[in-house]
């Protein structure tokens, strides 16, 4: 390092009020050598700037470093959509301008003059001269530029926390939608129930039905409430029981007998039931026992259905948890084609209201997959809302199949919508991208299928055409579990 009196450049009184105000400021610590002060001023420029002015750039290429002396300064930095995730003031004693020197990387902050600056500044090549001969300097700039360093990092990992968690909760509310309009559509119909079973009651009092009357109907009565869960059954063989069983109440003159015949057949009740009912109740007698019926299994689905929505709902909050929590979930056996048909008891109302025919094929003989069953859930859920979305509001048709390949499980969902463009395909897994019109789609469920499947060593696969596409889960039926 040269000597002080070989580092004057400047007046020597400019300097010495200089030194002074680098002494008393304490810019680089109190043990700092004056001598390596003395050199510092020597190499430095006195630089002011008025209030507004912008000192540097943030993603700008600034070669010079500063050391602030008067004034107040606005330190900034924004995140990529342009909004600021770091800002503060700061006043002497600080120096800027060292990592873009030392790192060669562009400035990570903006800095503004809020009010009238003066600094010493040091351009690129006196920076190294001094860094060269001062080593107290070298330390205190190296260090300095670490915790800023550090700091910087910091703020990016918790600035990719909250966009987490922003796409998280973006996932959830989308989850959360299903379950709560199945809720309340369940709690809407039983009221609708409760009313029906009171007029029947009343019916009942005034009508003075026989024991052995009353006798059938409460026997009918406990099959309908003993039934816990829908009846899982192929779409051929749920047609033919429905049909069997609308036609036997259209030849006994119920009415509505084809929005009763599903009701009957998810409950497991059959026509030798109602049997034993319309020998008991001659002719139009059996109207309203049968709709004392017909309520009394509603009722029980739809305390079924606000039961397993409530049950989804906690499922959705500890996928959070567990996602926050690696590994503390609870795995468990899970029935692939029960587990689907679950998610379609959930989401029945959403094809009713497009007038949608299902298609379903259950393979035979499906082997149980041990995993976390809150995930499949949400794939089934995504995947049919999507299938949903696209069916036409004339015509629409959903085909689901389960099937064993080659020891995977295969579950493939379709729809005979207007397909996915060719130009979108590469882009549907990407968060907040949809193809949906603006409004409806969140484009965060795929993204979400393609997340859980990956914990789940699974797959995702789609081919579409217009009038024709499937998505095909593939699950591997051992070694599964979630991240």
């Amino acid at each position: 390092m040269p000597a002080f009196s070989e580092c004057l450049t400047n007046s020597v009184q400019w300097q010495r009020e200089m030194l002074a105000e680098v002494i008393r400021l304490k810019v680089f610590g109190e043990d700092a050598p004056e001598s390596e002060l003395a050199c510092i001023i020597a190499e430095a420029q006195e630089y002011r700037l008025p209030a507004g002015a912008v000192i540097f750039k943030e993603e700008g290429d600034a070669r010079e470093f500063l050391i602030l002396i008067e004034g107040r300064c606005k330190v900034s930095r924004r995140d990529p959509n342009g909004g600021y995730v770091f800002k503060k003031m700061v006043e002497p004693p600080v120096f800027v301008g060292e990592m873009p020197l030392l790192s060669n990387i562009p400035t990570q902050v903006t800095v503004v003059a809020e009010t009238d600056v003066r600094s010493l500044r040091l351009d690129e090549e006196a920076f190294w001269r001094v860094m060269s001969g001062c080593p107290h300097f070298r330390k205190t700039v190296v260090a300095e530029m670490g915790t800023r360093m550090a700091g910087i990092q910091q703020q990016q990992i918790q600035q990719e926390k909250l966009a987490m968690l922003g796409t998280m909760t973006a996932g959830l509310m989308h989850e959360l939608n299903n379950p709560g309009a199945a809720a309340r559509r369940a709690a809407q119909q039983l009221r609708s129930n409760l009313e029906q079973m009171h007029s029947v009651v009343r019916e009942c009092t005034e009508r003075r039905y026989s024991p052995e009357q009353i006798a059938c109907l409460a026997q009918l009565q406990e099959r309908a409430l003993s039934v816990r869960r829908d009846r899982c059954l192929s779409s051929l063989e749920q047609t033919d029981a429905e049909e069997e069983m609308g036609l036997w109440l259209e030849e006994h003159s119920i009415p509505n007998a084809w929005e009763y015949a599903p009701v009957f057949v998810a409950s497991d009740i059959g026509i030798n039931n109602l049997n034993c009912l319309a020998a008991a109740f001659p002719g139009l007698e059996l109207i309203s026992p049968v709709d004392w019926v017909e309520a009394s299994a509603s009722s029980m689905q739809m305390v079924t259905l606000v039961e397993e929505s409530v049950a989804r709902v906690t499922e959705l909050a500890q996928s959070v948890k567990s996602y926050a929590h690696e590994g503390q979930s609870g795995d468990q056996d899970v029935d692939i084609n029960q587990s689907i048909h679950s998610t379609l008891v959930m989401m029945k109302h959403k094809m009713r209201e497009k007038n949608i025919r299902l298609q379903k094929d259950f393979g035979a003989g499906m082997p149980k997959i041990h995993c976390v069953c809150s995930g499949l859930n949400q794939v089934w859920t995504n995947l049919l809302d999507n299938a949903i979305d696209a069916a036409p509001a004339q015509g629409g048709e959903i085909r689901i199949r389960t099937e064993l390949v080659d020891g995977m499980v295969h579950v493939v969902i379709g729809d005979n919508g207007p397909g996915i463009p060719p130009e979108a395909r590469e882009r549907i897994f990407e968060p907040f991208f949809t193809t949906k019109p603006a409004g409806i789609g969140s484009g965060m469920g795929l993204g979400i299928v393609e997340r859980i499947l990956e914990g789940y060593q699974g797959s995702l696969t789609v081919e579409s055409q217009p009038g024709r596409t499937e998505f095909t889960v593939h699950l591997p039926i051992e070694s599964m579990s979630t991240r």
